[in-house]
């Protein structure tokens, strides 16, 4: 047995070293010459100039800088405060199963649903305009206008939930529970508010292991372009809004531009990330001092009784106010699906029609085109994520942490111009194939985060049992360790299916005007002036994802019901499979 598991041992160690490179070469490669070819397309001095002198830039870039600085520091905030506040009370648990299902509604749709919940003739505005005495709607700009405060806020609205998770996430790790328990209870035993504890003990040692998600949502909230476009000021744009309007100019001149003008986004976003960087070490003197002070104080605040008791009256319902945003969002989304005619300050409509989804009934070939898309990508990326954990040692997980979060850490405008050029060198550009490549890239970084926590547990001694038992190592896959990681891979497929449908940039860019997805229709229709189609294609953008992700959670309980043990699991592998070592 004991030469059994040393030969299987050296023929994966073998493997392995043969053929490590090939997930990183599918999935790097098209993705550093991507890139590559998009800085390539920035590096002309003429459209340098021309940037530089374009009246439009600098305010576009202070609205950028504005807007993503405001919305990242904002959700931050709110992720202290919700997680200090509520950490430990009924209704934490409550605000765990309610992540999920915020996140997978996408960041258009949500965008739809807002405007349509804030614009001057939305439901808001009819709800207050009998007090106000309006019979139309006030000349006030609540979406678009120009400080950019309704991007703001749906941008903290929807990276709020991502950092939670994450937070939330950082709990579940092995001891890191048992670790905050105990933390809090010895602060306790000493004297200290369970307020005091996060501040002083508990942030100091998440907020370092935020560092990723939160640049992650820097970067997203900097260089946003879908949420913009709904949300955003016009005049001027953001600076990626007016970016990518450039990089879709007929002119080759003014395409350069907008590539310049992607490029020195990247630039300064890692820029601020530097200097961020920097003001945490030049602070972090001044803060240590505060932390390890010993007085048991919180700072003089009202609610500083309310911490030592360790109740939450209002911030659970001011949680709850923000929480019932969402549901409202996509319930406004359906109700104006349905809309005829609403005449302001109305609240019901005079006319129900389902013309609107009679429309997106004549679009099939649209949905199905979402549809393939999304399976596709989030195959492949799947694929690409299992080969790199099969096919890798664990310690090289490092330089794929940094490979996968490039897409998330680039801006859009800029890699999907490099894409479009290579699509064009494929001859693929304006096809499924195109497209599939784009998306693909997308996926599969998603996809690795997702899967990476549950693989790279797994027990390594049920693959030696296994090996032992006499079972090869595709039979060991196939039979024990890919049935029992069902569920988080289900789910992995599920978060890349649903950033494959939320693909805005790389789909417009690619598909070259020819091919159309369910996203792309609907933010072309939320710039025109039919509501209810435009309701009705956010809508099914956002139940797309819903319904793969319902049925990833049924796999995950099914897994779980039927409870199989790791022996039974092994020894059916062994019964099905040749004695001989595969």
């Amino acid at each position: 047995m004991v030469e059994t598991l040393r030969s299987v041992k050296q023929r994966q160690a073998a493997w392995r070293i043969t053929w490590w490179w090939l997930p990183a070469s599918v999935f790097g490669l098209p993705l550093l010459t991507a890139l590559g070819l998009g800085v390539a397309q920035a590096a002309d001095l003429a459209a340098w100039s021309a940037l530089l002198a374009d009246s439009q830039f600098a305010p576009a870039l202070r609205l950028s800088l504005w807007t993503g600085t405001a919305a990242s520091l904002l959700a931050l905030m709110l992720t202290v405060g919700t997680v200090t506040r509520l950490h430990g009370t009924r209704h934490w648990r409550t605000m765990q199963a309610a992540l999920s299902p915020v996140l997978a509604v996408p960041h258009a749709a949500f965008a739809v649903g807002l405007a349509l919940l804030l614009m001057p003739s939305g439901w808001l505005s009819r709800c207050i305009a009998p007090l106000m005495g309006w019979q139309s709607p006030p000349d006030v700009a609540t979406v678009q206008d120009p400080w950019g405060i309704t991007l703001i806020f749906g941008l903290v609205l929807k990276e709020l939930p991502f950092l939670l998770l994450n937070v939330v996430a950082q709990f579940q790790k092995v001891g890191q529970g048992a670790e905050l328990t105990r933390h809090l209870q010895v602060a306790a035993s000493l004297g200290y508010s369970a307020r005091s504890t996060w501040l002083r003990v508990l942030w100091p040692q998440l907020l370092p292991r935020l560092a990723l998600p939160l640049l992650a949502v820097w970067a997203y909230s900097f260089t946003v372009v879908d949420m913009a476009l709904v949300l955003g000021p016009t005049r001027p744009p953001t600076l990626a809004v007016l970016a990518w309007q450039w990089l879709q100019d007929s002119s080759d001149a003014v395409n350069r531009q907008g590539a310049a003008a992607a490029l020195f986004l990247t630039a300064a976003m890692v820029v601020a990330a530097l200097l961020c960087v920097a003001s945490v070490f030049a602070l972090r003197g001044m803060f240590t001092q505060r932390w390890t002070r010993g007085d048991r104080a919180v700072i003089a605040h009202p609610s500083a009784a309310w911490s030592a008791s360790g109740s939450a009256p209002w911030s659970a319902t001011s949680a709850a106010l923000l929480a019932s945003i969402y549901p409202a969002v996509l319930a406004l989304l359906l109700f104006t699906s349905l809309v005829g005619v609403w005449r302001y300050p109305s609240l019901w409509p005079s006319v129900w029609t389902d013309a609107a989804w009679q429309a997106v009934a004549q679009s099939l070939p649209t949905l199905q085109l979402t549809a393939l898309l999304a399976v596709l990508s989030a195959s492949s990326g799947l694929t690409l994520a299992v080969m790199w954990m099969e096919l890798t040692p664990l310690h090289f997980d490092r330089y794929a942490l940094l490979l996968a979060c490039m897409p998330l850490w680039v801006p859009g405008v800029l890699l999907v111009g490099g894409l479009y050029q290579l699509t064009l060198w494929w001859r693929v550009d304006g096809t499924v194939w195109g497209l599939w490549l784009a998306h693909t890239l997308y996926t599969a970084p998603y996809a690795w985060v997702a899967l990476a926590p549950a693989y790279r547990s797994f027990d390594v001694r049920l693959e030696q049992t296994a090996h032992a038992l006499g079972a090869g190592h595709a039979a060991f896959l196939w039979r024990v360790k890919w049935p029992m990681l069902s569920a988080p891979m289900a789910s992995a497929f599920a978060v890349g299916f649903a950033v494959s449908v939320t693909q805005y940039l790389s789909t417009q860019f690619i598909a070259a005007g020819r091919l159309s997805t369910v996203t792309t229709e609907a933010l072309t229709l939320a710039s025109g002036g039919q509501r209810n189609v435009a309701a009705a294609f956010a809508l099914l953008q956002a139940l797309l994802p819903a319904c793969v992700f319902a049925a990833a959670w049924w796999v995950g309980k099914q897994a779980s019901a039927r409870g199989v043990s790791v022996g039974v699991a092994v020894a059916v592998a062994v019964v099905n499979t040749p004695t001989a070592v595969v």
